[in-house]
């Protein structure tokens, strides 16, 4: 159990705002005993910084920058690592240039998580990814990063989940693996349950006109879609 004498040790990579940690603020509310400590977390865009520091100001200083740079010798040690490493080379709405190793694109960054897991022996990762990760074209590359974390001692479990199966009215499918270091009891996902909302309980009923996408904007974006989706939309 991480408590306050013992809280979780957790560091972040390609971190955004960190919906990681806001889970975990959850995971607070509901078991008071609870305790973790974000130790280090890592981003490189000026907005999703200014992002962090406004929702998490007490580990605004953490921010050890570009993951591909980072002297991990120096950073203390943690029980827990995130990696939501960028998705824009595999994702459907992207060029898919991929995420080899050695390729450049900026997917193929996930290869540096190796030199935290290396040097700190963390005993939990969680990768989050689109679920374009586990497709045909990227399958192999997924199938070799599970086979490294394995060699290091890790046991991986991963499956595809769906925003719209946990409450959230939006779907949205992403990939998570859970590995963990050693021996320990076998993992489960959690169960999805029946949605009980709709975007219309989410939405605010008025929003600020700079936030709209220009008309034109939205017609280039339809005029690059296929016939089918074009006709979805037209449906709306």
């Amino acid at each position: 159990m991480y408590d306050k004498s013992r809280p979780l040790r957790v560091v972040t990579l390609c971190s955004g705002y960190d919906s990681q940690c806001m889970a975990l603020e959850r995971l607070k509310e509901r078991h008071p005993d609870f305790k973790y400590d974000l130790i280090a977390w890592s981003e490189i865009d000026k907005y999703a910084i200014q992002a962090h520091d406004a929702v998490f100001p007490q580990y605004a200083g953490r921010n050890l920058g570009d993951m591909t740079k980072i002297d991990w010798s120096v950073v203390p040690d943690f029980d827990f690592l995130t990696y939501s490493t960028p998705c824009t080379d595999l994702s459907n709405a992207g060029l898919q240039k991929g995420m080899e190793e050695g390729s450049g694109t900026r997917s193929s960054i996930l290869w540096y998580t190796r030199n935290a897991i290396l040097a700190k022996r963390p005993k939990y990762l969680m990768l989050e990814n689109v679920n374009a990760m586990v497709s045909g074209k990227f399958f192999p590359y997924f199938l070799k990063w599970l086979d490294e974390l394995k060699s290091y001692g890790y046991r991986n479990y991963w499956q595809v989940l769906n925003a719209k199966d946990y409450g959230v009215p939006q779907n949205r499918e992403r990939v998570f693996v859970i590995s963990i270091l050693g021996d320990h009891d076998t993992f489960y996902f959690p169960p999805g349950r029946p949605l009980d909302k709709c975007l219309m309980d989410v939405l605010e009923d008025k929003v600020d006109e700079k936030y709209y996408l220009p008309q034109e904007k939205v017609d280039q974006f339809i005029a690059q879609l296929d016939d089918e989706k074009r006709k979805l939309i037209a449906e709306q």
